[in-house]
């Protein structure tokens, strides 16, 4: 397992583009400080530091190269002063490729009934104890620093999608700027002492809802500072898919080519596609797991079914043929999952959230071929 004094990263350029496939998907490597991960990619997501109900090997198994994790949870348990004392957060949960770690603005938006933003900061309440927790631009760079992150996402401010919320939207792009400002200063600090081989990487988020004018503004704001790669937070949030298509084909055209554009929230296989035809490089979402725990997968053509379904019950089938997931490889029948779901077995989930990363993947891989 590496730890951070034999970690190497490649200059700050990080991003070399291989090759085009169409006029604007591409693949490419991203260099990180655990070495060189190929585009595009996605990302599954260990919220709180594991993939629910899959063990790192199984995840790595079905071709995942980088892993999620929230920095809000973690903070909130087991805290990042523990996560530290393992030497962090590839040794606490044993995953030895890069991580990404979600800066905890996500919560601004998905806890909006229990938070309160300031200039300064978000105060939110814990839903389990009620406690209040305080997070800033600065402190979350210094989480996701003391939990060993490769990959800093910058704290932003993300709002709904609401008809009446433009003034909102507004308001919060200027802050997400304002607060990116923050979080190189204090990234800066934190890194300061730290070869260039030993560095993590730090990521801006446009930010701008369905507003064209504002997303212009915002990824001409993030691409002018000093971050390694681009973000496009605040779709997937609710929004039309045809909205969010017309958004990622305006914004292609416009991203850096020297730069990673990281799509965030986004795993449907439709979407997924779209948006690595736009130009995309890396995604995540938990729609794969969480889908495979209530049986829903994915088959040939991007099709969706649920193996709880009566119709499987004597399927002989493996999930998808041609499959080389490990569910699909050991030919686990429709029919025995359709068992094991009806029986409660989380095998049936840890099996189903395999195929479904795998399916992804095997996207991915085409796209880099």
């Amino acid at each position: 397992m590496s730890t951070l004094g034999t970690i190497v990263r490649m200059p700050i350029n990080t991003y070399k583009q291989i090759a085009a496939h169409g006029k604007l998907a591409r693949s490419g490597i991203l260099n990180t400080r655990r070495g060189p991960v190929s585009t595009p990619f996605f990302m599954p997501v260990a919220t709180r530091g594991a993939v629910k109900g899959v063990t790192v090997e199984e995840v790595a198994a079905t071709g995942a190269q980088v892993l999620l994790s929230n920095t809000y949870h973690l903070h909130l348990q087991p805290g990042e002063a523990l996560i530290k004392k393992f030497g962090g957060l590839h040794e606490f949960n044993r995953w030895s490729g890069p991580i990404l770690t979600d800066s905890g603005g996500f919560q601004v938006f998905s806890l909006a009934h229990v938070r309160k933003i300031t200039e300064e900061g978000v105060k939110f309440k814990d839903p389990k104890t009620g406690d209040m927790v305080f997070i800033s631009p600065e402190i979350s760079m210094q989480i996701q620093f003391s939990l060993g992150s490769d990959i800093i996402m910058a704290f932003d401010d993300l709002t709904g999608l609401a008809p009446d919320a433009r003034g909102r939207t507004e308001e919060a792009v200027e802050r997400t700027h304002r607060w990116l400002t923050r979080c190189i200063a204090e990234f800066n600090r934190l890194t300061k002492d730290l070869s260039v081989e030993q560095k993590p990487l730090l990521f801006g988020i446009v930010q701008g809802g369905l507003d064209k004018k504002l997303r212009a503004k915002s990824l001409e704001f993030v691409q002018s500072q000093s971050v390694d790669g681009i973000s496009i937070g605040g779709l997937s949030v609710g929004e039309p898919r045809e909205e969010m298509h017309k958004m990622l084909q305006y914004l292609a055209p416009l991203y850096d080519p020297g730069r990673p554009r990281y799509l965030m929230g986004v795993g449907h296989p439709i979407d997924f596609k779209y948006a690595i035809e736009n130009g995309i490089d890396m995604m995540d979402c938990v729609m794969p797991t969480r889908n495979g725990r209530h049986g829903s997968v994915w088959i040939n053509g991007d099709q969706t079914i649920n193996l709880r379904n009566a119709a499987f019950m004597e399927d002989k089938q493996p999930i998808e043929q041609g499959c080389d997931c490990y569910a699909c490889a050991q030919g686990y029948s429709r029919a025995f999952l359709r068992h094991l779901f009806k029986m409660e077995d989380p095998l049936s989930g840890r099996l189903a959230s395999i195929h479904n990363l795998r399916y992804l993947h095997r996207i991915c891989e085409q796209y880099r071929k």
